[in-house]
């Protein structure tokens, strides 16, 4: 059985998807969903709530889709609504907080026997970071940003922002010790 694709080009099936068709949205939609919610899942450490910021993101995406040009990569376009749609969920809910007294109030995150560092650990490492942090660090060190366009993003200094990047990398490292020691039985 010969498989046809529906859509052989991204362009086609965009344009299909600015005229409104259905089939195409939603084509788009299966194709980077899965990808979205993972930046999502980034910025917000509970998966519903990075959903419903994914879905919210995807209303913008079709909303605006007439805008999209065509230069540089669709994918990026659609991320860098999702890393915006991130953003304004946690000044809405006020998480963003960049307070240098959070690492002491803050548990550890879950440890685990194995030395096995999957995605979803490491996931769980970096959803252990205050907001704040984990906001700085996901947008510079998975998500590229240079600490200037952090510092923007975020309305915060860029030297707020290096600093918060290098605590972060500080709790995770230090995490990644402890959980090495637990992980060996030695202390």
């Amino acid at each position: 059985m010969k498989i046809i694709p529906f859509y052989k080009d991204e362009k086609q099936l965009i344009k299909r998807a600015v005229s409104g068709e259905p089939s195409a949205q939603r084509h788009l939609y299966e194709k980077y969903a899965p990808k979205m919610l993972g930046v999502c899942r980034r910025y917000i450490g509970d998966l519903q709530f990075a959903e419903d910021v994914m879905v919210g993101g995807f209303v913008k995406v079709f909303k605006n889709l007439h805008t999209f040009r065509g230069q540089g990569s669709f994918e990026g376009w659609i991320r860098r609504i999702m890393v915006r749609e991130s953003i304004s969920y946690l000044r809405k809910r006020q998480f963003v907080v960049y307070d240098g007294d959070l690492f002491e109030k803050v548990g550890p995150p879950s440890t685990r026997d194995a030395m096995e560092f999957d995605v979803e650990h490491i996931q769980r490492l970096i959803d252990g970071l205050p907001e704040g942090y984990r906001t700085v660090f996901v947008l510079h060190a998975i998500e590229g940003y240079k600490h200037q366009e952090v510092a923007e993003m975020l309305d915060i200094s860029e030297s707020t922002s290096k600093t918060q990047y290098f605590k972060a990398r500080k709790w995770l490292q230090q995490k990644f010790k402890e959980q090495n020691i637990i992980g060996y039985g030695t202390e």
